[in-house]
């Protein structure tokens, strides 16, 4: 487990150091991600769920995220309710979602193998409906321009995400029993290999330690608020739910993720000029997650 954690670490430092020696640029990180969100990640899910037969009760993880989003954005009207009106925005955005596909999976994938990558990919689909849906209309709402939400923007914004349909399409099928030619799944194992180390260096690159005084008081606010939610309600579901272990550690650690970079796509649409304090706090939630993550999976689970 250490050593995987090393390796994890390593090619972090891989991509931060490409980075800072200009080999790449942060904005390389945009393509990265586009060929990690609808090619490496889709053929991992893909030789993931053809393997196995998903159970019954896993139908329950995507329905358990799409309540904690509702919980968490509602609790973050009152906890931000006093800010600036497009900061407020900004922080309603990122209180709820969680970096699934880039940050978790790869760990995930290195600590628990398939058995884990089935589990997060289901709680993934709930939480892709909250990042596209509720997380999206938050920064609408708060936007300069109000609420522009189109309902059918919403939907095209479901069915253009590659990972979401490839779960959804993917999870019929091995709920069915029903399994994919060999060669093709051969030639996604061939391609999802490449997943985890290109989600690492992409983490790399995106890590930034520029900070802004004047954003002290909200990063610390919306940081104590992410994972004291996480936490209250992560532990809470752990010992109160009649799951087995992987499943409740499934929502524990997914509510101690980072926030989705999604955030960043929203804002730019948005207008919101606090892109610099949606960095710091992505960057912040990332290191906090890892430290956390190699905690429970070394101590605790």
């Amino acid at each position: 487990m250490n050593q995987q954690f090393l390796y994890i670490i390593i090619i972090i430092c891989i991509g931060y150091l490409l980075k800072r020696i200009n080999l790449l640029k942060e904005k390389d990180g945009e393509t990265i991600s586009r060929i990690i969100f609808n090619i490496t990640l889709p053929a991992l899910v893909i030789v993931s769920l053809d393997s196995v037969k998903i159970e019954p009760s896993l139908i329950m993880l995507p329905v358990i995220a799409f309540i904690i989003g509702f919980i968490s954005i509602f609790l973050a009207f009152f906890v931000f309710r006093k800010e600036e009106r497009m900061l407020k925005g900004t922080l309603m955005m990122m209180a709820t979602g969680y970096n699934v596909g880039l940050f978790a999976f790869p760990l995930v994938e290195a600590i628990w193998g398939a058995k884990g990558l089935i589990y997060f990919g289901m709680f993934d689909i709930g939480n892709s409906l909250i990042v596209f849906g509720l997380s999206y209309i938050a920064g609408s709402y708060y936007s300069k321009e109000g609420l522009v939400l189109k309902p059918l923007g919403v939907v095209k914004k479901f069915s253009k995400s590659v990972p979401l349909m490839t779960y959804i399409i993917a999870g019929i099928l091995s709920f069915s029993n029903i399994h994919l030619p060999s060669g093709f799944i051969d030639l996604a194992t061939i391609i999802s290999k490449a997943n985890l180390p290109l989600s690492l260096i992409l983490l790399g690159l995106y890590l930034n330690f520029n900070f802004e005084k004047q954003y002290l008081r909200p990063t610390i606010k919306y940081v104590l608020f992410r994972y004291g939610f996480g936490l209250v309600f992560g532990l809470a579901f752990y010992f109160l739910l009649p799951f087995d272990q992987m499943f409740r550690s499934t929502i524990l650690i997914a509510l101690l993720l980072p926030v989705g970079l999604s955030v960043l796509s929203f804002a730019h649409e948005f207008k919101y000029p606090t892109h610099r304090l949606i960095g710091t706090l992505a960057n912040i939630c990332i290191v906090n997650s890892m430290i956390i993550l190699y905690v429970f999976a070394n101590f605790i689970l």
